[in-house]
């Protein structure tokens, strides 16, 4: 296969560590970052439209940029989501208006956005959720509850999936709203404490959330194929990206195998081997997506291959530290902050893998439906 990464590319390559070694580590907070980015032009390279602020980079430029961005271990990104899910579907969907509205603030990293779907009781079965949106003077009025929303107490705005269709059911009737989140006494976000400690996650309440009526993304009732459409957008160059930091997690846990004297043992060498190859593989999968024709199962089978491979690096971890896996750090004091190592934290993140993005059950679903073309499943 011939990606197609060039000489030029590989100048680019230096200029993007050039670039990274010269702002690491950094000392300010994440909006701060996103500036920085927006700045010198690294958000939005390579979307299909310019004139907002980013690069028209091929995919070869994308995938260095990517992959470097990785390797240095720069800051996780605040705006990845405006960036790799809202940005590409304005531009396929989005009026002019709403390009030119939207567009150049996320290139600068000045507005910060997080994602409405998922609910209690429609997660990966997107089309059973009940947020409605009531069309009223100059715009929509939403009630209602999404779940589990990345960065939601960090986020400007939010572009919420709604019923707009009044006792709609299923894919019909929807629409995908933009909605500003300073909206006090009619937004309230509420982290979620997760296993690890931490609280990337949250819930947010609608109680009467405005929308202005020119927000609505491809038009009323037209949200179930806008929604299809922006996550196809969620699994591209970040993949590699993702394999990166796999690669760093999977170097520890070989580290850790040596130190531990758990690598002397056969089995654990044979598992650590395993995953090596395995992670060559999920690689060699995402390019030849990325540089191929279209397939409609590819972001399912991508999903389904490194949600497990990270659960079993998970677990691999935990077995190579052995019974120091279950201890916390030793100076750990009643009523200070319980913290978890790296390897620690790769194994309880890692429990949810198979759920988030789509459960494991629901990318089998799409496969089976839609491109082996097996009888669909019923839905109540």
């Amino acid at each position: 296969m011939d990606f197609g990464v060039t000489s030029e590319d590989e100048a680019f390559r230096d200029e993007v560590r050039g670039w990274l070694a010269g702002r690491l580590p950094w000392r300010g907070d994440r909006r701060g970052w996103e500036r920085e980015l927006g700045a010198a032009g690294w958000i939005g390279l390579g979307w299909a439209e310019g004139g907002y602020g980013n690069r028209p980079v091929g995919i070869g430029r994308q995938v260095v940029w990517a992959e470097e961005y990785a390797r240095a271990r720069a800051p996780a990104r605040g705006g990845h989501i405006g960036e790799k899910l809202l940005a590409p579907t304005l531009i396929a969907h989005g009026s002019a208006e709403q390009k030119a509205r939207f567009l150049p603030p996320v290139a600068a990293g000045d507005e910060l956005w997080c994602q409405g779907y998922s609910e209690p009781g429609a997660g990966s079965d997107l089309a059973g959720i009940r947020t409605g949106a009531v069309r009223e003077a100059g715009g929509y009025r939403i009630s209602g509850q999404k779940i589990w929303t990345s960065l939601a107490h960090e986020a400007d705005w939010c572009f919420v999936l709604a019923r707009t269709g009044a006792g709609s059911r299923r894919h019909r009737g929807l629409s995908l709203l933009l909605v500003p989140m300073d909206q006090p006494g009619r937004i309230e976000v509420r982290p979620i404490r997760q296993l690890t400690g931490t609280s990337e996650f949250n819930e947010v309440f609608f109680d009467g959330a405005r929308a202005r009526a020119e927000h609505v993304v491809g038009g009323e009732g037209n949200g179930w194929r806008v929604a299809m459409s922006l996550l196809g957008f969620e699994r591209g160059v970040s993949t590699l990206a993702q394999q990166i930091g796999f690669a760093q997690e999977l170097a520890e846990v070989v580290e850790t195998a040596v130190a531990t004297g758990a690598a002397d043992d056969p089995v654990v060498r044979d598992l650590l081997v395993r995953q090596w190859a395995e992670l060559r593989a999920l690689r060699w999968n995402a390019l030849r997506t990325l540089g191929g024709p279209a397939d409609r199962g590819a972001p399912s089978v991508a999903k389904l291959l490194w949600g497990r491979w990270h659960q079993r690096l998970g677990e691999l971890a935990v077995r190579v530290r052995g019974a120091g896996a279950a201890v916390g750090p030793a100076d750990w004091t009643a009523g200070a902050p319980y913290e978890l190592d790296a390897l620690q934290h790769l194994f309880l993140f890692s429990r949810a893998d198979t759920v988030y993005g789509g459960s494991d059950e629901i990318q089998r679903t799409i496969i089976a439906e839609r491109v082996l073309g097996l009888p669909r499943e019923a839905k109540g």
